[in-house]
Formats: structure tokens, C-alpha cells, sequence
């Protein structure tokens, strides 16, 4: 199916930004290579306020990138009961509940661990948090957002032990909390539905809890990247190099060394068996490269008898849950995100 036309606009606006920006450095490198008319810089003042590095620019840049996304083309979040805990872990994080509004008695929960490369994003993000508070309300489950540490201050498998631990938190914690530990199940997004996927094959190793559910939205369940359908990419006009740059940026930021790729606990979809994992809903887009994840990890759960289903929406690219505010496929990706939690109550 072709590209819808909102993202072919986003996608003609973004190479003309591309465009623009190498010029502008271009240029840059040609005044700095000029001996004539340049005055010397002035000293730094003693008082100026330090440079952040790149990797904190490049996450400023991001989170205002987010801001921007939710008051153009997303929707707020309703206004939903909500409360922040600690949980301890080496590094110790936060965890963040919303609750659905004017619903009383112990009620099913979810673990969500949000995306962004492993390397940007957090429950801060407003479109993540907006998402969050919409998903809670509209399905009457609690979500219970995991602000796991950024790589690559803190590499794999500081994550996957950070979501065992919240698991091990919230089953203890939730009586309390007014959840239902016996409906528990596990979210993510992207990198986060990496971390999703892991759990469940941990937490099945180590015979701890009963979850009933995992919802994965553009899964990357093979860091190897033996998955990727670069399809997708060339049909966007994106070289196959670019992406395969990409994905090793992000499994050697995750990762620290490559080999590790190989282990299940990095690579669900590489995991010896998937039987005993909880059933799933598995979410791509046909214009992204990890669409092929999706689909290699949905075929290995039913070859080991799990219940599993793999929606593809076409047209839409990585990103698409974010635009809700105009984009249709947006929507229906999020009444069937809905409706996936629903399955908690029963």
C-alpha cells in the first residue's frame, strides 16, 4: 500500500531538513578553512554555563522534539489518578501508576516499558505519558510505567533485571496498590517491547509469576539483525546502509559488545524455546524496517503453542501510534491496543 500522505509530507519536510543541514555544515567547514577576513573568537567567559555533551543535546533535543509531537499531532491525556514510587535495583528507578478514573476495587495492571533506542525517552516524555494516561482510562487497567536506565550509562542487562524487579515489586506491592496481582501482564514499545519479551522469558525461567498478557508494538526481538526487512526502507528511499548503521549503533550502545546479540535475554526471538511465555498481540507497520521482528517472533511463540497474533497496519511507518491527534490508522492502533488490555479482565 503507498505511504499515507501524512507521512509522505513528514518524510518530504525531513529530507529537505536533511538537505538544509548539510549545507549549513558544509558551509561551516568552508569559513573554517578560509584564512581571510575571520576574527579571532573571543575568549569563554569563566561564567558561561558548561557545554552538555552530544548524547544530553541529542536527548534535550529529543524530549522537545516530543513536546512539540504531542501539541501537533497527538492527544493530551485525560486526567487519570496517578502515583510515582521507587523501586529498588541497581541503578534503583522510578515506576509511575495511572489508574483509571472513578474505578474502585482491585483491577488489572500492565507493565509498560516505553521506547526510544534504549538510549532516549522515560515516562516523562509527554506523548509517552499522554498514552499512557488514555490507555489506563479507556481500558480500566491500571498501566504501570517503567522508567528504566538509558544505555549507555547503563548497559544490558541492567534493563532486564530493572523489569524483573519492577515485576517483583508490583506483585508484592499491588494489594496495596489496589491491583490485581493474579491479571498481570507486560507492554512495550520498540526497544521497551524488546524488554517486554525479555521479561516474559525470564520471569518463566525463574518460575516466579503468572502473567497473562504481552502487547508488543514494533518489537525488535532480534538484535543480531537477522530480522530486518529493509524493504521498508528502500521503499521510504533510505539506503539499506543507513539502517543496518543504525542497528548496530543501537545494539553496540545497548549491547557494549555486539556478541551479545546471540543472548535470549537481548534477543527474545533467539531464545532456544518460547513455550510457557504468556499469550500475545503483537503490533508492526509495513513502512518499518522491524516488521520483519514482529513477524519472526509471533511465527516462534505459536510454533510453541502459544496464543499469539501479528497485525501489520499498512501505510504507516515506526511511529504511527504517536499521531493520534490526525491520523486514523493512529487511532484504531490505539482501540486495538485497548482492546488488547481488555483481555486482563477477564
Amino acid at each position: 500500500m503507498p505511504l499515507d500522505p501524512f507521512f509522505a509530507e513528514r518524510l518530504r519536510v525531513h529530507r529537505r531538513y536533511l538537505l538544509g543541514r548539510a549545507l549549513s555544515s558544509a558551509r561551516t567547514r568552508l569559513t573554517a578553512l578560509w584564512p581571510f577576513g575571520r576574527s579571532p573568537e573571543p575568549p569563554a567567559s569563566r561564567s558561561s554555563k558548561p557545554r552538555l555533551s552530544p548524547r544530553a543535546r541529542h536527548r534535550r533535543a529529543a524530549l522537545s522534539w516530543d513536546r512539540s509531537e504531542l501539541a501537533n499531532v497527538g492527544t493530551p491525556g485525560p486526567d487519570v489518578p496517578v502515583t510515582e514510587h521507587e523501586v529498588p535495583g541497581s541503578p534503583p528507578f522510578r515506576v509511575r501508576i495511572h489508574r483509571p478514573a472513578g474505578v474502585d476495587g482491585p483491577i488489572p495492571a500492565v507493565l509498560s516499558f516505553y521506547g526510544g533506542a534504549f538510549r532516549i525517552g522515560g515516562i516523562d516524555y509527554p506523548t509517552t505519558d499522554a498514552a499512557h494516561r488514555r490507555r489506563a482510562q479507556d481500558s480500566g487497567v491500571a498501566i504501570v510505567a517503567v522508567d528504566y536506565a538509558l544505555a549507555p550509562e547503563h548497559r544490558y542487562p541492567v534493563q532486564v533485571e530493572q523489569a524483573y524487579a519492577a515485576l517483583e515489586w508490583l506483585v508484592a506491592e499491588g494489594t496495596q496498590l489496589g491491583i490485581d496481582v493474579d491479571r498481570l501482564g507486560v507492554a512495550g514499545v520498540s526497544a521497551g517491547a524488546n524488554l517486554a519479551a525479555a521479561l516474559t522469558l525470564v520471569n518463566r525461567d525463574r518460575g516466579a509469576f503468572p502473567l497473562r498478557l504481552q502487547v508488543l508494538e514494533v518489537p525488535v526481538t532480534d538484535l543480531t539483525g537477522r530480522q530486518l526487512d529493509l524493504r521498508a526502507t528502500r521503499a521510504l528511499g533510505i539506503p539499506s546502509l543507513i539502517a543496518l548503521r543504525e542497528l548496530r549503533s543501537v545494539a553496540t550502545t545497548y549491547l557494549g559488545a555486539v556478541r551479545r546479540a546471540k543472548e535470549p535475554y537481548a534477543s527474545p526471538l533467539r531464545a532456544e524455546s518460547h513455550a510457557g511465555v504468556p499469550p500475545a498481540v503483537i503490533l508492526t507497520a509495513e513502512y518499518d524496517p522491524l516488521r520483519g521482528d514482529g513477524t519472526a517472533y509471533g511465527a516462534a511463540l505459536r510454533a510453541a503453542g502459544v496464543d499469539a497474533s501479528v497485525v501489520q497496519y499498512l501505510g504507516v511507518t515506526h511511529d504511527t501510534a504517536i499521531f493520534t491527534g490526525v491520523l486514523p490508522a493512529a487511532r484504531r492502533w490505539h482501540d486495538d491496543v485497548v482492546t488488547a488490555l481488555r483481555r486482563l479482565h477477564g
